[in-house]
């Protein structure tokens, strides 16, 4: 038998058995050919394109995303432009997430700083401004 089961993808890629049906049913991973005994087979390179697949999620790349960067792997009339914008466009993702970010430390310094930490639980300020409609 010539290329890779699953059980051996999902070892030498880093992965469990459920990322690797998960990529199958995404079409992140095409599906491979079975043996006649039913195994499926992967090739060689399916590891590369998991482990490229989990890079571009450790930088924030919904699959979504991952599809179109493999997509535009493949297609001859990519450029290197074209890839960059996606980056870009990622960038500017981060940022804005980044801004949210503190400005829910914000809030939470406030809450915190707001409850002596001493009382009854049903006075506690924090739980209060929760329940409440205003953002704090």
């Amino acid at each position: 038998m010539t290329g890779l089961t699953s059980g051996e993808l999902a070892k030498r890629s880093g992965v469990n058995l459920q990322t690797i049906r998960y990529y199958e049913e995404r079409g992140l991973l095409p599906k491979p050919p079975r043996t006649q005994s039913g195994y499926r087979t992967f090739p060689t390179d399916a590891v590369h394109r998991i482990r490229f697949i989990k890079r571009a999620q450790e930088l924030g790349f919904q699959l979504d995303e991952i599809q179109e960067l493999l997509s535009l792997r493949i297609d001859p009339s990519t450029t290197c432009a074209d890839v960059r914008r996606r980056a870009e466009i990622k960038i500017g993702d981060v940022n804005a997430r980044i801004e949210r970010l503190r400005a829910v430390k914000k809030a939470l310094v406030r809450l915190a700083a707001a409850c002596s930490g001493r009382g009854p639980v049903g006075e506690c300020p924090i739980l209060e401004s929760l329940d409440s409609k205003e953002v704090p």
